[in-house]
């Protein structure tokens, strides 16, 4: 091989190189170093991380995540707002977004609570087990009362089980007892509503259908519906 062929297969060799460096480097990164982000880009950048947080995010956290200055993140979150919020002439959005807790989250628009609650009611129409029900009565008509004294009456660990009741919005924690540091438990609206009754007075008495309506526990629950 001639000097020129050498020279010449060399240069080829580092031309190809380059090129395998440029293809395999991060586009994140070409952007960050010699392009600023478009505000129309920053804008839809901003929008995709904050559908995907789970927790509200601070302007110098998504300034840092986008290589972008804090005051250029704060007029694309401003200018998100401003056009979830239908600020440009368009219609409100379903959602929003709010600053909360030092950051910004993407919230359901209260205006349409409603069509969430209905949806998440007609997705999850499962039966609720057995257990889960002789639990609910055992809350229903003993509250307020604490999920050892539950499982004392049933005989078996809850835990799950009120857990189950508690993610349903069948019921809900009242409050910690001062002294024992336990959780009481007691009924929602929704289970006056899943019931079609107004109140708990409303329940039906329980002692009829208690082995001996006489006993003392059939008098506790009598006692607790009142």
């Amino acid at each position: 091989m001639t000097h020129d062929q050498q020279a010449e297969a060399e240069l080829e060799a580092q031309v190809s190189q380059e090129k395998d460096e440029v293809t395999s480097q991060d586009p994140r990164e070409s952007l960050a170093i010699n392009e600023p982000i478009s505000p129309d880009s920053l804008q839809g950048a901003i929008e995709a991380i904050l559908m995907v947080a789970e927790v509200p995010l601070s302007l110098v956290h998504l300034a840092t995540s986008l290589s972008t200055p804090v005051p250029d993140i704060r007029d694309a979150v401003l200018a998100v707002r401003d056009d979830f919020d239908g600020a440009n002439g368009s219609r409100p959005r379903g959602f929003e977004i709010r600053e909360v807790g030092g950051g910004w989250r993407v919230f359901v628009r209260e205006d349409y609570e409603w069509a969430v609650r209905e949806f998440i009611s007609n997705e999850n129409p499962t039966k609720l087990s057995q257990a889960a029900l002789e639990t609910l009565a055992v809350i229903a008509y003993r509250q307020p009362i604490a999920r050892g004294q539950i499982a004392s009456i049933r005989g078996v660990n809850v835990d799950s089980v009120v857990r189950t009741l508690l993610s349903r919005g069948l019921i809900t924690e009242l409050f910690t007892d001062s002294e024992t540091g336990a959780i009481n438990y007691g009924t929602t609206p929704t289970f006056l509503e899943t019931l079609g009754i107004n109140a708990l007075e409303d329940l039906p008495l329980i002692s009829p259908y208690l082995p001996d309506a006489n006993s003392e526990l059939g008098s506790d629950f009598s006692d607790g519906k009142k």
